[in-house]
C-alpha cells in the first residue's frame, strides 16, 4: 500500500519584473475550470489587476482585450471560448451582507469567479479555492514582487502538482514549452504534449499516487487486490526493461516518482486502426512485438522490479465487476448474492487453472489494444510498434495481452484476422521455442479473453453509472460478441450456463460495429 508524502498547498513564485507577473498569470490560466474561486490578495499596488488583465486575456485568448479594473462597477464579465468570467474587486465593499445585492451567490455558477480583495467578504469565502498572493519586493529591484498560489481545501493537490510540474519542466529544459490538453484515458491519468519553439515535442504524463480506496477484502482497497500500480514506479521501470528487449516504449527524460509525473517521448499518434478497423500489417507487428516479449526468458528490469502476480485473487476480483456493475445495467434487480457466488466459484475453478499453469510467468501488459498502441514506420521489425500504457503489468499468462489484442474493446477484429494472426502467433512461438504447445495456450486464450470480457462489461458499465462516461456503452456489444465466442470452448461451458441461468441477454450478442 502506498504511503503518500504530505501535500504542500502553498507554490511561492520570485516575480522580477511586470513580464514575469504576466507569465504567471499565464500559468495560473491552465488551472482554471468554471465555477473555481481565485481570489487576489496584496496591499494597494501589489500587482493584482495586472496579474487579473494577463489572466483574463490567456483565457480570453485575445491578448489587447481591454480589462479594466473593476473598482467601480464591482463585477465585470467576459466571455471565453471555454468558460466565462467574473471579475470583481470588493474594494469598496462595506459590509459582506452588500453581497448578496451583487448576485454574489449565482455571480460563480458556470464561470471562473476572480476576486480582488476578497478578504472583504469574510465568512461568504468558500473553503475550497485558489488564492494569489501578491507583494512588493523592493528589495529585489524595482517592479520586483513576491506571489505565492494557495490551494485551500480541495485546491491544495492541484496547487501541489502544478508547482511539481513546473518544477520538473525546468530542470528538463521545456518549461518555456507551449502545452496542449491530451485526452486522456478510462484512469485517472491525464496527458499533456509540449512543444518548443522549434517544433520539437514531448509527452507529459500526469499519473499522481493512486489514493487507497475502501477496504473491500482482507483489509484491503479494490487496487491492491487487482494488482494495479499505486505509482509510476512501475511505469519508469518496465519502460525501460522494454526499452533493453528493444521495443518501442518512450524514452523518459525526466520524472518526478513521488508527484507521479514523467516527461517521455512523443511517439506521435499514429495508431494501428483506421476509419476501417484493424490495420493487418499493423496488427500482425503488435502480434510479434508480444511473441518477442513472450519469449527468450523471463524479463529482467534494470532496476531489479518485479512485477506482482496476477494471482487467482486479482484475477477473480476483476470478473466479480460484472455482477457488481454490468448485472444492474441489464437486469434492474440485479443479482442475488447466492447467484453473485455461484458465479465466484464457477470462474475460481476455470481461473485455477491458468494461474497453474502460468509457470514460468510472462510479463502481462494487460492493457496491449489499439488505444495503446502506436506506428512508427521509420523503425525496424518489433520496433515500429510503439506501447504506451504498461502501468499495470503483472506477471501471468502470456494468453491474456493476445486476447487483449486480437479482441480488441474499442474495435471489431474480425474471425478471420484473429485466427490469422493467433497463427502467426504461434509460429513465431514456436521459431524460438518448439515445444510451444498451442492446443493448450488455445484454452488459455479462450479462459482469458472471456475473463477479460467479462471485467470489461463491469467496467464500461461502471464508467458510465458511476463517472458518467456513456460513450463506453457503445462498446458493450463487441464485447459481448466476443464473450460468447469464447464461452462456447468445453473449458467455460459452467461459465455460459450460468449466463443462461441469470443474464441471458448477455450471450444474445448484437451484431459488433
Amino acid at each position: 500500500m502506498a504511503l503518500r508524502e504530505p501535500i504542500d498547498p502553498v507554490w511561492p513564485v520570485d516575480l522580477p519584473d511586470e513580464a514575469a507577473t504576466i507569465a504567471f498569470a499565464r500559468r495560473i490560466a491552465r488551472l482554471a475550470r468554471p465555477g473555481m474561486l481565485l481570489t487576489l490578495s496584496g496591499d494597494l499596488g501589489a500587482g493584482k489587476t495586472t496579474f487579473a488583465r494577463a489572466l483574463v486575456r490567456a483565457l480570453a485568448q485575445e491578448p489587447d482585450l481591454e480589462v479594466p479594473s473593476p473598482t467601480f462597477t464591482l463585477m465585470q464579465v467576459y466571455e471565453t471560448p471555454a468558460f466565462p468570467i467574473v471579475h470583481a474587486d470588493l474594494y469598496r465593499l462595506r459590509d459582506s451582507s452588500e453581497l448578496a445585492e451583487l448576485g454574489w451567490d449565482e455571480a460563480g455558477e458556470g464561470a471562473l469567479l476572480v476576486v480582488e480583495w476578497a478578504e472583504r467578504a469574510g465568512d461568504l469565502l468558500p473553503a475550497d479555492r485558489l488564492e494569489v498572493m501578491i507583494a512588493l519586493a523592493p528589495d529585489q529591484g524595482d517592479g520586483a514582487r513576491m506571489a505565492a498560489l494557495v490551494g485551500h481545501g480541495a485546491y491544495g493537490e492541484l496547487v501541489a502538482r502544478e508547482r511539481a510540474v513546473a518544477a520538473l519542466l525546468d530542470k528538463a529544459g521545456w518549461d518555456e514549452a507551449r502545452r496542449d490538453f491530451m485526452l486522456g484515458d478510462a484512469s485517472t491519468r491525464a496527458y499533456e504534449r509540449l512543444t518548443k519553439a522549434d517544433g520539437t515535442t514531448a509527452i507529459l504524463m500526469i499519473s499522481p499516487p493512486r489514493p487507497d480506496g475502501p477496504p473491500v477484502r482482507y483489509g484491503k482497497p479494490y487496487s491492491a487486490i487487482a494488482r494495479l500500480a499505486e505509482t509510476i514506479h512501475p511505469f519508469v521501470s518496465v519502460d525501460a526493461a522494454l526499452r533493453a528487449r528493444g521495443l518501442s516504449a518512450p524514452d523518459i527524460y525526466a520524472a518526478d516518482l513521488a508527484a507521479g509525473l514523467a516527461l517521455i517521448e512523443d511517439l506521435g499518434g499514429e495508431g494501428v486502426v483506421d476509419a476501417n478497423g484493424p490495420i493487418p500489417e499493423r496488427y500482425a507487428e503488435a502480434t510479434a512485438v508480444l511473441a518477442a516479449l513472450h519469449s527468450g526468458g523471463p524479463v529482467e528490469a534494470p532496476d531489479g522490479y518485479r512485477p506482482p502476480a496476477y494471482d487467482l485473487d486479482a484475477l477473480l476480483i476483476e470478473v466479480e465487476l460484472l455482477t457488481e456493475w454490468y448485472a444492474p445495467h441489464v437486469a434492474r434487480a440485479g443479482l442475488s448474492s447466492g447467484a453473485a457466488a455461484v458465479f465466484g466459484n464457477i470462474w475460481r475453478d476455470a481461473l485455477a487453472e491458468i494461474v497453474a499453469a502460468s509457470a514460468p510467468t510472462s510479463w502481462v501488459l494487460r492493457d496491449f489494444h489499439s488505444p495503446n498502441l502506436l506506428w512508427l514506420p521509420r523503425r525496424e521489425g518489433a520496433a515500429r510498434i510503439g506501447v504506451i500504457d504498461f502501468q499495470d503489468c503483472v506477471l501471468g499468462h502470456p494468453a491474456y495481452d493476445v486476447a487483449s489484442l486480437l479482441q480488441d474493446a474499442r474495435v471489431t477484429v474480425s474471425d478471420e484476422l484473429e485466427l490469422r494472426l493467433l497463427g502467426h502467433y504461434a509460429r513465431l512461438r514456436r521459431e524460438r521455442d518448439p515445444a510451444f504447445d498451442m492446443q493448450a495456450f488455445a484454452r488459455a486464450y479462450a479462459i482469458m479473453g472471456a475473463q477479460r470480457a467479462t471485467k470489461i462489461l463491469g467496467i464500461f458499465a461502471r464508467l458510465d453509472k458511476r463517472d458518467g462516461k456513456p460513450q463506453y456503452l457503445a462498446h458493450l456489444p463487441r464485447v459481448r460478441a466476443y464473450l460468447l465466442k469464447n464461452l462456447r470452448h468445453a473449458a467455460l461451458a459452467g461459465v455460459r450456463e450460468w449466463f443462461d441461468t441469470y443474464i441471458p441477454a448477455t450471450l444474445a450478442a448484437e451484431p459488433a460495429g
